[in-house]
């Protein structure tokens, strides 16, 4: 039975329905979810796997009571790609895996000083920057693979593919409506694959070699210190931005989810997913956007439609042509979606720094902004005998630093008090 008052969340009461609305949710967050597999390196089939595990253990984590989907998180993508070209896979796997910690004690710190706890730690001023430049860092690589660098494909192919790939996915996103508007990553790909389908630029043979039915490709984690070290301050953007993704889902219910079940055990669910997707060889996961306006837009606010999610998530990993099929996609088509998605991380950034008013004039706020854009867009490593601290991390921890160490200005000190 489901209700028809507009106003009213859709409850979906059977079984059949329930599984449906879910395939719907895992389509929505499809192309997001694969993405970063695709870029990295990692296996399509393990990140499909490692989402529907996830969502599972964060839904034990909070007893079921959030409608949220987890999946791959783009804020590890630079940190992946570094990590597994500085140490292998199984070593990043292991530093991705520890990454959970910090979930871990910021969920016993809300436990203990409640939610504004994370507010004085990790301010506007600390995140905004650091976000920026997880999305810039990465527009160096968005355009060498639009461009078709360090690839077999031509010049005027790659920009004509890329650029295709590009311009459908803006259009999608401005101009679409329903629930197509949620998912221009997807149009963008199709409209790519099918160009490089008349240039003659993809190779089937895998697809048809695959078999039906295969196990994901498992890793076996690997722990180095400087790998750990490198990668644990990274965590932080994501866990600050899962704050956000509640509230928004909270908003979209009208259920206050900081409460019940609290945001302790969300961080805590969300540390344990991501944790968990590590030890199996998929990237981190974190709490999908797409999803949650998928949830506004049909208003099935039931736990239960993410469940299902979950299990199809599950299930498809296990399809080997899926996997293979996926490895066709050009990394031309990649480039085009890239240059818009890590854009729109820089934009997050942004936009934090906006909702949190932050006067960027003010003297302290200035020279944390400053220095911590310098040291990610210029590079800047710290090295500590065999270990070396740069990138994101360096970038985090020096913003954390700089706002525990500068003085506040006096308006700031007596609005706080």
């Amino acid at each position: 039975m489901i209700k028809t008052n507009p106003d009213a969340p859709i409850e979906v009461e059977n079984k059949a329905k329930q599984a449906f609305v879910g395939l719907q949710m895992l389509f929505v967050a499809f192309g997001a979810l694969v993405l970063v597999p695709l870029i990295t390196g990692l296996d399509a089939n393990t990140a499909l796997l490692t989402a529907g595990v996830g969502t599972l253990l964060f839904q034990l984590c909070t007893g079921k009571q959030v409608p949220i989907f987890l999946a791959s998180s783009f804020a590890f993508i630079a940190p992946i790609q570094y990590g597994v070209a500085t140490w292998g896979i199984a070593v990043t796997m292991g530093g991705l895996a520890c990454t959970g910690l910090v979930y871990f004690a910021l969920s016993t710190l809300v436990k203990l000083k409640g939610a504004e706890a994370l507010q004085k730690i990790f301010p506007p001023v600390v995140v905004g920057p650091v976000i920026i430049i997880i999305g810039m860092g990465l527009a160096p690589v968005a355009v060498d693979m639009a461009l078709g660098k360090n690839s077999a494909y031509q010049y005027n192919d790659a920009v004509l593919v890329s650029m295709a790939t590009l311009l459908t996915t803006l259009a999608v996103a401005v101009f679409a409506k329903g629930i197509m508007k949620l998912i221009p990553i997807m149009f963008g790909i199709t409209v790519g694959y099918i160009l490089c389908l008349f240039l003659g630029l993809i190779n089937f043979q895998p697809v048809l070699d695959a078999p039906w039915f295969s196990l994901p490709h498992i890793t076996t984690p690997e722990f180095k210190l400087e790998a750990i070290l490198y990668l644990l301050p990274i965590a932080i953007a994501p866990a600050v931005e899962h704050v956000g993704g509640i509230m928004a889902i909270s908003s979209v219910t009208s259920k206050d989810f900081l409460k019940k079940p609290g945001l302790h055990r969300t961080l805590l669910g969300d540390g344990v997913a991501t944790t968990a997707a590590s030890l199996l060889g998929g990237p981190p996961n974190t709490t999908y956007a797409e999803v949650t306006g998928a949830v506004m837009l049909t208003r099935n606010f039931n736990p239960t439609i993410m469940t299902w999610a979950a299990v199809w998530a599950i299930a498809i990993s296990f399809c080997g042509k899926v996997g293979a099929f996926l490895s066709t996609i050009p990394t031309i088509v990649m480039g085009g979606i890239m240059m818009l998605v890590f854009g729109s991380i820089a934009v997050v950034g942004m936009s934090t720094l906006i909702r949190g008013k932050v006067d960027v004039t003010e003297a302290r706020n200035l020279c944390i902004i400053s220095v911590v854009m310098t040291f990610g867009i210029g590079g800047m490593f710290v090295n500590f005998g065999e270990i070396s601290l740069k990138g994101i991390s360096l970038c985090a921890v020096v913003a954390i630093l700089l706002n525990l160490i500068l003085p506040k200005a006096k308006d700031q000190v007596e609005i706080q008090e």
